[in-house]
């Protein structure tokens, strides 16, 4: 269903059925595959692909261009810079080795998951399977690989940790203190969680 509370551009391609929530816009060219769901106040730019069945939350902001792929989950608060592309095949092939084009039936579906808060860079690659942990920065033009932790930093191809980010994009110190906003973590399961917020 497609509030009435929601903006979609005469420009956009919007498969029925598809979920659209309130106050979230569709912006020319974007194309909204059926079984598609998305959440409130979101954001979908021009010419971004969301493909069958993907699932995002709340607050999300789909950049320019970006393909979001089957079997994709975003939670909510994720962003997704400019032509930016979650897959979901890890063997991609177009046909089977008989010769006849690939059908349904012929590959299983891999997706991504974007956990609350994470954000893509333009132009990253998240292979299929892989997760990015909550509120973890992927630098423009990484290819992501494995899993990435939450709060991590991680440029490059293949996409390697560098650092921590504070929920407010600010990078953290070995004193995980953020600089600009004072909130204050802590490692845990590999990555870092919300401890409080400290006043100077």
């Amino acid at each position: 269903m497609i509030s009435p509370l929601a903006f979609v551009h005469e420009g956009a391609q919007i498969e029925q059925p598809a979920g659209i929530g309130d106050r979230t816009r569709v912006w020319a060219r974007a194309h909204v595959r059926q079984g598609a769901v998305m959440g409130a106040d979101c954001n979908i730019g021009g010419g971004a692909l969301i493909d069958l069945d993907v699932r995002i939350g709340d607050r999300c902001k789909i950049q320019t261009n970006a393909l979001i792929y089957r079997g994709s989950i975003l939670h909510d608060d994720v962003f997704v810079g400019p032509a930016a592309c979650l897959t979901n095949d890890r063997f991609p092939r177009a046909s089977v080795p008989e010769g006849s084009l690939k059908s349904e039936s012929d590959w299983t579906v891999s997706g991504v998951t974007l956990e609350r808060g994470s954000s893509l860079g333009a132009h990253v690659v998240v292979v299929a399977g892989c997760t990015v942990g909550g509120w973890a920065l992927v630098g423009a033009g990484a290819v992501v690989v494995t899993d990435v932790s939450a709060h991590a930093l991680v440029v490059g191809n293949p996409a390697q940790q560098i650092g921590w980010v504070c929920m407010c994009g600010a990078r953290l110190d070995n004193s995980f203190i953020c600089a600009e906003c004072r909130r204050r973590y802590v490692p845990e399961n590999g990555g870092l969680s919300l401890l409080q917020e400290v006043s100077l």
